[in-house]
């Protein structure tokens, strides 16, 4: 049974650029980042090439995520950031239901997008962590390495700009993990490219 016939404007247009830029953004840092990770002639982009490009990028991606942040704070998107408490982990074991075996029965939605959520509890958990969480850290530790004077010179007996550097990796592999598994379920739309196309008009359009 659908719940909503026609489409439901819910990405303004700030929205929809400061995440196209953000999917670029994320892109070529994960390209640079694997290239500098794994450096060598035969690298799709030569090292140096790469340490600059994922230097500017990172110094986007660090204003972008302050527009998102102050975004939140005077937009009504920033609620849509904030996870009830209560009967949260029963929301969330029928979304985790959904997707493992109601959507292959061709099943409603548990949590369809309505213009007061916009966010499944999975999806809202999950971007919750992200957004405010391994971005965040991404983008310091980011900072820490390319201003290496401002990290600690040691912590518990390591190199403190060594440990930056494996924090570093660790949650921008996190992140691009999650992006693969985010570009998957955009797919689960009421057509395969309908989740994409929202994010060029605006509209969702509901099953």
């Amino acid at each position: 049974m659908n719940h909503h016939t026609e489409p439901l404007y819910l990405y303004p247009i700030w929205i929809r650029i400061w995440h196209m830029t953000n999917a670029l953004l994320c892109l070529v840092l994960i390209i640079t980042g694997l290239s500098i990770q794994f450096s060598n002639p035969e690298t799709v982009v030569k090292f140096n090439a790469a340490v600059s490009a994922h230097n500017v990028a990172g110094i986007i991606l660090t204003i972008s995520y302050a527009v998102f942040f102050i975004g939140n704070l005077f937009t009504p998107n920033g609620a849509s950031y904030v996870i009830p408490v209560k009967g949260f982990l029963i929301r969330l074991k029928k979304q985790f239901i959904y997707y493992t075996v109601g959507i292959f029965q061709r099943q409603d939605p548990p949590f369809p997008v309505t213009e007061e959520s916009k966010f499944n509890p999975l999806q809202q958990v999950t971007y919750v962590v992200l957004m405010y969480g391994f971005v965040p850290f991404v983008i310091l530790s980011g900072w820490g390495l390319l201003y290496p004077e401002i990290t600690l010179n040691s912590f518990i007996g390591f190199s403190g700009l060594d440990l930056t550097d494996l924090l570093h990796i660790t949650a921008g592999f996190v992140i691009s993990i999650i992006m693969c598994v985010h570009v998957y379920f955009c797919t689960i739309g009421k057509k395969p490219l309908s989740n994409f196309k929202s994010m060029i008009n605006g509209y969702h359009e509901s099953h």
